[in-house]
């Protein structure tokens, strides 16, 4: 998260209004909910994980081991077993 002077984004009227509540903090001002996306959305980790996984099935059907695709990407085989799992049930 990135600090950033209210004295320096905010008009001064503002500034003093929020002065009477808090002075020489730092406060979180949250998100609009209506700007709020779910995770992974706004920077493509969703995306990136969801063909990562869609891989990992496609070489599962092929014939790949639990085992070669936890060494392949570097994940336990319990992780591979719960993304085929989560996968097939996603798809079936």
């Amino acid at each position: 998260m990135k600090y950033r002077n209210a004295s320096k984004i905010m008009p001064e009227w503002l500034l003093e209004k929020m002065q009477e509540y808090v002075q020489g903090e730092i406060i979180y001002v949250p998100i609009k909910d209506s700007c709020k996306v779910s995770w992974g959305e706004a920077n493509g980790t969703r995306e990136k994980y969801l063909e990562r996984n869609i891989n990992i099935i496609s070489l599962y059907k092929k014939g790949c081991t639990t085992y070669e695709l936890a060494k392949k990407y570097h994940l336990s085989e319990c992780s591979i077993k719960k993304i085929i799992y989560n996968m097939k049930t996603a798809f079936s």
